[in-house]
């Protein structure tokens, strides 16, 4: 298996480059994920990315986000969220004048079930989103799969096929805005840390702040607990 997940990323560092538009180049997009427990069900979080139009050059967004959530039990959680957003020119490393930057929250319910070893998550998000033109809503669906492949659970030193689909709409014609597809493996090292990678399509309908189709992903996952004190005796 850890032969299959090293070809994978061979392939899309060699992948062909067949024309000079950014949009049939490979693309990186970079994520960095921490969550906090807190104890009990409240948990913090906050994430970067970092996104080009081709292999780690043409860098063109950035976004830095951050939020707390609440598990009401091990498949339901609700969580909120605020982050600053910025989109820059095609054609080399953040150039401007940007065509789109934001601060944007969002509010989102997830529901999770097992069937088997597959854990199956419906993520619901309503955007807010605070742009030089007003305010925009969003509303996003996105229906993922994750695989356990060596093991029955994502348990520590687990290897996994994660498979999704995201959806993005408006509340104004012509309502629907984006499609995002992502598959791809992560290798769990521990309680702690999870390293995941594959390739995200993404197909935009008349919207000027993504230009690129194609993407490898690499993303770095850590979920933390905050400790707790033992009391003297």
């Amino acid at each position: 298996m850890k032969k299959t997940f090293y070809w994978l990323i061979f392939i899309f560092l060699t992948k062909p480059v067949l024309a000079q538009d950014d949009k049939e180049y490979l693309g990186t997009w970079n994520v960095l994920s921490v969550r906090l427990g807190l104890g009990g069900k409240w948990s913090v979080f906050g994430e970067a990315q970092l996104r080009s139009l081709r292999l780690y050059d043409h860098f063109h967004y950035h976004e830095l986000k951050g939020g707390i959530e609440y598990r009401l039990n091990p498949s339901l959680a609700f969580s909120a969220s605020v982050g600053d957003y910025n989109t820059y020119q095609s054609g080399g490393d953040f150039i401007e004048p940007k065509p789109n930057a934001e601060i944007r929250t969002w509010l989102q319910t997830n529901l999770s079930q097992k069937i088997g070893r597959i854990k199956v998550e419906h993520r619901y998000r309503a955007e807010q989103r605070f742009q030089v033109s007003g305010l925009r809503n969003r509303f996003r669906y996105r229906a993922s799969m994750v695989i356990p492949l060596n093991n029955l659970d994502l348990l520590p030193k687990t290897w996994y096929l994660n498979v999704s689909n995201e959806i993005f709409f408006t509340d104004v014609p012509t309502y629907f805005e984006r499609n995002r597809f992502f598959v791809g493996f992560g290798y769990r090292f521990s309680q702690n840390f999870t390293l995941q990678s594959g390739w995200l399509h993404q197909f935009d309908y008349k919207i000027p702040d993504e230009t690129g189709y194609n993407f490898m992903q690499i993303s770095a996952l850590f979920d933390l607990k905050l400790k707790r004190k033992t009391e003297k005796k």
